[in-house]
């Protein structure tokens, strides 16, 4: 019998693995091998476990004796005449919570012996009088049946429906199945014998129903069986002559004994083992019956290869009889964490997906299920998708199941096709369901253990279940006990799931709400709070007509377009937002739900900033954004399209107008700043995200915008990005408050693999081990785990697990928004973090031009920055993490790391916000006095088309500046001092053209009030020195008319709090005013500045010092720090070159003019050799070079230095080619170079040429590793 068991197991909640039974202790190795004659016992508390195929007589299992077979990835195959399980013996085949995997197939095996003896003629028919009506009868003839068979056996048979077994003959294979009791189900196949040298076969084959789609097929096989082996090879002749003759019959004259007359098949191969068929040559005769022909005379190049042939013989014939019992169950078994209370046969259940498609949750019915243990149903049919019954990689991938089946019944009546409405262009099928509506005034509601289906219609107010306008429904309202739907299944809905309006205080508590149109639990116009959502279900929640929001880019275009004379839609930011929790309240508690599947979003917080609909005036304005969010614990979101979870945006709570066309309630921007009472001016209220879990949600596991917003104990899976953590986008506007996300996990790619979904989904490489997997967004999509955006935000003790790039997707553990225009701020700052599974080449990337990146233009592309507070991602404590080429952050001890695109600095960091009027549509270019030959060029956080534009860079204090534009100077130009500390300054010089005149005053603008006051003016002076005088009322600026520049010393005058990006008094600003000469060319000052304002680069505050390996993690991989110098100094007329290399701290000096080369072990990060190559070496045929290089084993790192005059010329030159560098580059009389000696080209490989000083300082990841190309 062979048996197929196929288990899926999903669940809501934890459940304990058990041990698989084939992994217990104890168990001893089983392999009795095959002989039919061999009777086993295992008694007395034997335990074995079978792991390969056997024949045995009979196994007979008791006395406390265990079986187990074992779950391999072989199948056994285990043939007996019975198997018994006795008294406390005991036979496993997996388990319920370990399903067997394997494939297994037990033959049982018997026989009446009709060959030697006439009386087992007449038992056979005493057997078959003996079985009972309707049960199923299978035989085989094995060997010889048909010599002492009598009449009495044949009329038997006969009588069951047999036609062939009265004429059975000498060793005719015979096989037959029936049904006793009925002739006409007889199944039969009768061969006639063959001989000893053919095989021959009689099979019979039938299939059995067993009910609610289970079946399995009984196949009977009688046989005799020719097998065949090959002979050795012969060479008799060769090619000499007129060819390789390898004829048969000469062959079976000279070995007789060692080969057959008529063989099966023939190979032949050249004596060199290339078989005769690749080697080109033309075959006269190649044939099993006559031989092998090579002639020299047919080959192009008049000689055949020397060949050797052997052939395939067949063995006697041997008797093989079979009969197997394929079990072919279309059912499943599901293992579920609750116990299903009141599930029972023929109810409907859905399962939800655990991919990235909602489309894969599916619905199967209950089957009876006898056997199951109590927390087990039996289920008809197949899953058709994976779906997830464990936790995967830390993370609770289980899939939800819901149980649609009530024994109350409330539905609606439909039509076989959509009609009569416009619901019709975007619907097929009937949307006009019922619905139940609560109107302000009952006296209780209390719904319970119901099924709602087909409700709903798309038409507002029209909806499954709708409290309208009751004002407070539970205690607080006079309702005891309070109002509550509990234990509803609301499924082919054709309008949401419950909506809740202008209502407050609902209990909605363990709802199902399943393939629904639009958002699924909803609250409307914003007033609604207090309303509990305990353990709801939603998912396969799909777009609607009914609002902007719930409607897709189709339903978008073609409802809203025109809507208002000249407006065009923008579904992306207009529309497309169905979610199936859609709060417009956050005071709402939502705890223990899930949301397992929308078009578009799981939990979405949006604001109106007054209350919309006929619920106006039901607040004041601003109070939702300001509204302490409720309880949200242990909510999970997976298999939607947008996020998991949003906290951003508002409605439009204005009809379409001239000035903004857009439709009501579209979707607008809004900020959200919890503080206590909805007031502002009072204390800041975190809001609490606990124990959230967002997984395969294909752009975010969750986008949350706001002031303080806090996350703690969450897990981020297999998202497209599993956490944004949003401000302002220009300030926080809740300034003084950050976000924050502690004691999380986030895992990049996990074990859960899902399946190829070819209309939802990418298919594609990825995770530790490179299998095909199902992939957010596009096979290059850059998966990132927590991505940092503006700030400041703070990310402390968490985990980040199987992140790994490949070459062609740039996955890391933390990333940046791609293509941003906005700021980031220098307070980002991340502590205490681990990295399982990680390569430390995948912890950052800072992008690079390129699919998903664009061309890196944008400002906030060039300004990311954050703060590793203990050196738990960089390995350097204290370090400010920067995009490489961004020269206004660095210093000159900086070091690189090329892996990430980013540097490892050090100081005091701060903000500018350089607004400007009159024009706004120009760019910016901003040099730091340090290195004025490296500016950053940015165009402006806002459109080209707005009254005014705003540059946003990051700065390093105590630092000079300038500033210059590629068009006339703006009139007016406000310099903000954002995460500026009291005296903190930097020194600015703006570039105007000349004649022009200015006035200046400084002020503070309070951003809560929008109240501006005037602080002081700035007089003109003749002196630059005297800027240092400035104090808070009166400020002094140089117009160093010859360059062009005017010249200010920004200072913060006020403290400032922790976060806060502005001083306690307000934002600080400089405001400066213009009268430009008409006709003004572009202000680019940049030739006059410099070298005059050019100053020697200094490093403020100290790099920190690398974390050494004890204090690292236990992982062999690490950071190789390397620093590589090449310079000469002048001392009056004394010129002396220098050259060294540090791996690490340590030094090594280049002694002699030429060329160093220090090599590492690319694995170990070990210093293995140093030695140099004189100049008289490399100026001739460089072969002493060459096979120093050549011998140097692979995967070696190599820093090469030069000290003298270089031979910047010749044949050793590539040399250096063969270690990575670019080959364009051309050479100097200075050199430092990163080489690498592989089969590949690692980001590392750098090279720097200078006339005077060329300079490397960076770091290698350890071991070096290549990376999987896509």
């Amino acid at each position: 019998m062979k048996i197929c068991v196929a288990f899926i197991v999903v669940a809501v909640l934890h459940i304990t693995q058990a041990v698989c039974p084939d992994r217990l202790p104890g168990l001893q190795p089983w392999t009795p091998g095959h002989n039919e004659a061999h009777r086993v016992t295992i008694g007395y508390g034997r335990k074995v476990v079978l792991t390969s195929s056997a024949t045995v007589h009979s196994i007979e299992i008791l006395n406390g004796g265990k079986l187990v077979i074992a779950d391999s990835s072989r199948p056994i195959f285990l043939r007996a005449k019975h198997i018994l399980i006795g008294n406390k013996g005991e036979l496993h085949i997996g388990s319920p919570e370990c399903p067997y995997k394997g494939n297994l197939t037990i033959s049982l095996f018997g026989r009446f012996d009709t060959y030697r003896s006439k009386d087992e003629s007449r038992r056979l028919a005493q057997y078959v009088d003996k079985v009972e009506t309707g049960q199923i009868l299978a035989m085989v003839v094995n060997d010889e049946g048909s010599n002492n068979l009598e009449d009495l056996a044949k009329k038997a048979l006969t009588k069951l429906g047999s036609q062939h077994f009265h004429r059975l003959g000498f060793r005719h294979p015979w096989s037959f199945i029936t049904i006793k009791g009925d002739a006409s189900s007889a199944v039969e196949d009768h061969a006639v014998y063959q001989g000893t040298k053919a095989s021959s076969e009689a099979r019979s084959s039938r299939v059995f129903h067993s009910g609610y789609g289970e079946h399995f097929t009984i196949t009977t096989i009688s046989q005799w069986v020719q097998e065949a082996e090959w002979t050795e090879w012969f060479d008799r002749d060769d090619e000499r002559g007129s060819g390789d003759w390898e004829k048969l019959t000469d062959l079976h004259k000279a070995f007789p004994e060692r080969l057959c007359s008529n063989p099966l098949d023939i190979e032949a191969e050249s004596l060199d083992g290339i078989p005769a068929n690749m080697t080109g040559e033309v075959f006269s005769k190649f044939d099993r019956k006559y031989g092998f022909v090579c002639l020299n005379k047919e080959q192009v190049d008049g000689i055949c290869h020397n060949y050797r042939v052997r052939f395939l013989c067949g063995k006697l014939v041997r008797p093989q009889a079979s009969i197997s019992i394929d079990t072919l169950s279309n059912c499943s078994i599901l293992e579920l964490v609750d116990e299903p209370q009141g599930w029972t046969f023929g109810d409907r259940i859905v399962v939800a997906s655990t991919d990235y498609s909602m489309h894969q949750a599916e619905e199967f019915s209950i089957l009876p299920c006898p056997t199951c243990t109590r927390n087990q149903i039996k289920v008809e049919g197949k899953p058709a998708y994976l779906h997830i019954g464990e936790e995967v990689d830390g993370v609770d991938m289980r899939a939800e199941v819901g149980l649609l089946t009530r024994n109350i019944l409330i539905r609606g009546e439909m039509e076989p096709t959509c009609y009569g409405n416009d619901a019709c262009k975007f619907f097929s099928f009937d949307t006009f369901g019922g619905h139940l509506k609560m109107e302000r005034g009952f006296r209780s509601v209390h719904m319970e253990g119901v099924e709602l289906k087909h409700m709903g219609q798309q038409s507002l107010g029209h909806y499954p279940i709708h409290f309208h306008m009751n004002g407070d429904v539970d205690e607080k309202g006079g309702y005891n006990p309070p109002t509550y739907v509990k234990d509803l299944s609301i499924h082919h809905t054709f309008s949401r799931c419950v909506t809740i309006h202008a209502t407050n205080g609902l209990l909605v508590k363990d709802i199902v709400g399943y393939d629904a149109l639009g958002h699924c639990f909803f609250t409307e116009d914003g007033p609604e709070e207090r309303n509990t959502f305990d353990h709801c279900l939603g998912l396969l929640v799909k777009a609607s007509t009914l609002l902007p929001s719930d409607r897709d880019s189709k339903m978008c275009r073609d409802i809203t377009n025109g809507a208002y004379p000249g407006y065009v839609a923008k579904p992306r930011q207009d529309c497309s937002a169905t979610s199936t929790f859609w709060m417009a309240n956050p005071n709402n508690n939502l705890i223990n739900c899930a949301a397992a599947g929308s078009e578009e979003t799981g939990f979405w917080f949006i604001f109106h900033h007054v209350p919309t609909g006929p619920s106006e005036g039901m607040y004041s304005p601003g109070k939702s954004e300001h509204t302490p969010m409720g309880l949200f614990i242990n909510n999970r979101a997976h298999s939607n399209y947008r996020a998991g979870m949003i906290l951003d945006h508002g409605v439009k709570t204005t009809e379409a107008n001239a000035k903004d066309k857009r439709p009501y309630l579209s979707l607008v921007g809004a900020r959200y700043g919890p503080h206590q009472d909805a007031d502002p001016f009072k204390p800041r209220v975190p809001a609490l995200v606990h124990h959230f879990v967002a997984y395969k949600n294909q752009d975010h596991g969750a986008w949350l915008r706001g002031g303080d917003v806090w996350l703690d104990d969450c897990q981020f899976a297999d998202n497209g990005i599993g956490l944004t953590l949003a401000s302002g986008g220009t300030f926080p506007d809740d300034d003084g408050s950050r976000q924050e996300v502690k004691n999380s996990l986030f895992v990049g790619e996990s074990g859960n693999r899902g399946m190829p979904d070819l209309n939802d989904q990418s298919w594609g490489p990825g995770g530790p081990d490179h299998l095909n997997r199902s992939l957010p967004r596009g096979v290059d999509f850059p998966i990132r785990g927590m991505q940092i955006y503006d700030g400041p935000i703070n990310i402390q003790n968490c985990t980040f697990r199987k992140f790994i790039a490949l070459d062609g997707r740039h996955t890391s553990a933390f990333g940046f928004r791609l293509n941003n225009s906005w700021q980031s701020c220098p307070n980002n700052n991340v502590t205490d973090i681990t990295f399982d599974d990680v390569p430390i080449t995948s912890r950052v990337f800072f992008g690079e031009p390129g699919p998903w990146f664009s061309k890196m233009e944008m400002d906030g592309d060039k300004t990311t920055i954050f703060h590793d507070i203990d050196g738990s991602v960089s390995e350097y404590p204290g370090a400010f993490l920067i995009k490489e080429d961004n020269w206004l952050l660095r210093h000159p001890d900086c070091i690189d790391i090329p892996d990430w695109r980013a540097a490892i600095c050090s100081g005091h960091y701060a903000q500018i916000y350089i607004q400007t009027r009159t024009p706004a549509n120009l760019n910016m270019k901003m040099v730091k006095d340090e290195y004025p030959d490296k500016p950053l060029e940015l165009v402006g956080a806002l459109g080209k088309r707005n009254h005014y534009q705003q540059f946003q860079p990051v700065v390093m204090l105590s630092k000079g500046y300038t500033m210059h534009w590629d068009q006339a100077a703006p009139a007016e130009v406000t310099i903000w001092l954002i995460n500026f500390n009291r005296n903190d300054w930097i020194n600015v010089g703006v570039c105007y053209p000349k004649g022009t005149v200015f006035t200046i005053i400084s002020d503070i603008h309070n951003r809560l009030t929008k109240e501006t006051r005037k602080t002081g003016v700035f007089m003109r002076t003749t002196q630059r020195e005297k800027m240092g005088h400035s104090h808070q009322t009166r400020g002094y600026y140089y117009w160093e008319e010859d360059t062009g520049l005017l010249f200010l010393k920004i200072k913060a005058h006020n403290e400032k709090e922790d976060f806060a990006f502005c001083s306690v008094k307000g934002c600080e600003r400089v405001k400066i005013k213009a009268l430009i000469p008409p006709g003004s060319g572009p202000s680019d000052c940049m030739a006059e500045a410099y070298p005059k304002h050019t100053e020697m680069p200094v490093v403020d505050v100290p790099m920190p010092k690398k974390l050494p390996r004890s204090k690292l993690p236990h992982t062999p991989e690490h950071f190789l720090e390397v620093k590589l110098e090449s310079y000469n100094t002048r001392f009056f007329h004394i010129k002396e070159d220098f050259a060294y290399t540090e791996v690490n701290g340590k030094k090594i000096y280049q002694l002699e003019d030429g060329i160093h080369l220090t090599v590492i072990d690319g694995h170990s990060g070990k210093i293995l050799e140093s030695k140099g190559f004189r100049n008289s070496i490399l100026m001739g045929i460089p072969a002493q070079l060459e096979n120093y290089i050549t011998n140097l084993k692979d995967e070696s790192v190599v820093l090469v230095t030069s000290k003298g005059k270089l031979v910047t010329r010749g044949p050793w030159t590539k040399i250096l080619q063969t270690l990575g560098a670019d080959q364009t580059v051309k050479l100097k009389d200075k050199l430092a170079f990163v080489g690498f000696k592989g089969s590949f080209r690692p980001d590392w490989v750098k090279m720097s040429v200078d006339e005077d000083r060329a300079k490397l300082h960076q770091v290698l990841p350890i071991p070096v590793i290549k990376l999987m190309k896509l």
